[in-house]
Parts: C-alpha cells; sequence; structure tokens
C-alpha cells in the first residue's frame, strides 16, 4: 500500500506543493511546528531516509537546499532548522522549518493552526522565492 506522501505525489491528497522535479516532492507541513514548515520527499518510496542510495541522498539535499534558501527568503527568521525524524510516516522526509530559536523546532509544542488562505499564501510566497 502507497504511504500518504506518495499519494500526495499522485494527486490523490491534496497538498499545498512547493516544488516538484523529476526525483523529489516539496509541500507544506499541514501540522507545522512553525510557519512555512515543509517536508522534502524522495518520489522513491523508501521507509528510512539513510537507506536512500547515497546519490540520491546527497542530491535530495541539494534539492532541499533550494526550498530552504526560498524559504528563508519568504519568512522572517534567523535560519532554517532541518530535522530528521521519520517515525510519523514510513516514507523518507526531512523537515526544513524556519526558526529563530531552537525552541521554535519543539515537536512537543502545540501545532499551529493556519487557515487555507494561510497556506496557500505562504506556498505561493515560497514558491516567488524559489530558483530550480
Amino acid at each position: 500500500m502507497a504511504s500518504i506522501f506518495t499519494r500526495i505525489i499522485n494527486g490523490e491528497i491534496p497538498c499545498y506543493k512547493i516544488a516538484e522535479d523529476d526525483r523529489f516532492f516539496a509541500f507544506l507541513d499541514i501540522n507545522p511546528v512553525s510557519k512555512g514548515h515543509c517536508l522534502v520527499i524522495p518520489k522513491q518510496e523508501t521507509d528510512y531516509l539513510f537507506d536512500l542510495d547515497p546519490a540520491l541522498l546527497g542530491s535530495l539535499m541539494q534539492f532541499a537546499q533550494k526550498i530552504a534558501k526560498a524559504l528563508k527568503q519568504a519568512e522572517d527568521c534567523k535560519r532554517i532548522g532541518i530535522t530528521v525524524m521519520g517515525l510519523e510516516v514510513p516514507h523518507a522526509h526531512i523537515h526544513l522549518i524556519p526558526m529563530n530559536s531552537e525552541a521554535d523546532i519543539d515537536f512537543h509544542k502545540p501545532k499551529l493552526q493556519l487557515t487555507q488562505e494561510e497556506f496557500t499564501a505562504m506556498a505561493a510566497s515560497i514558491t516567488q522565492n524559489l530558483l530550480l
């Protein structure tokens, strides 16, 4: 059975897409810990990030770097944090999180509740700054 992320890639589940190419996909997390929180995934369904082929993992990080730079321009923050957890969905993924302090990347705090308009505006702002 396809993971929820594969279903998002295939258009079966809607998302706030930031970018995609033939191997990778980036979209807003709908349960963000910080405004602009993005997920970056390989289209290849692999459970654990560090089981990816080294070349694919390196390319995923290069793709994520482009997303992070666009996100940094779109959201006023000191840094874009990167987190690999991978327990919640059996599909390799990384979290890109705008942060001004370490507390901004705390997954135990209540998630932000954003409107559809806020998600749409954030996705457009990031995409506008994206240079793929």
